[in-house]
């Protein structure tokens, strides 16, 4: 996952990634996996980002939800455990999950309008 508020803080305070690398003492290559989300950002590292960029950890780390499912047709679960398998839903999924329930929304008030027509028309 892009680490989109990371990428906006950094070019905000026109650090170059090569600078980030720098201060981590990786290399850029090593830091742009890390901001494009093909390597995770240690907890170590996001403390030390905030510091160079000058800003909350909250205020440059995207929320990297995961969500788990127990496979024993119980319930869904948002902890750990040893038959727990957890998967990071991609952005553009959930972007196109929210459109569809906006249309879903908006067909189920336009269904309820036409309800109320209806029942008007019966009286």
């Amino acid at each position: 996952m892009k680490k989109e508020k990371l990428i906006n803080a950094r070019k905000a305070k026109k650090i170059s990634q090569t600078d980030i690398a720098t201060y981590l003492k990786i290399s850029q290559t090593q830091y742009q996996k890390r901001e494009s989300g093909k390597i995770k950002i240690t907890d170590l590292e996001w403390k030390k980002i905030s510091t160079l960029l000058d800003v909350e950890i909250e205020d440059i780390k995207d929320d990297d939800t995961k969500f788990s499912f127990q496979f024993d047709y119980s319930t869904f679960h948002d902890h750990s455990g040893s038959n727990i398998t957890y998967s990071n839903i991609p952005d553009f999924f959930l972007e196109v999950q929210k459109k569809y329930l906006e249309k879903l929304e908006k067909e189920n008030e336009n269904l309820l309008k036409e309800i109320k027509i209806l029942k008007f028309q019966q009286k």
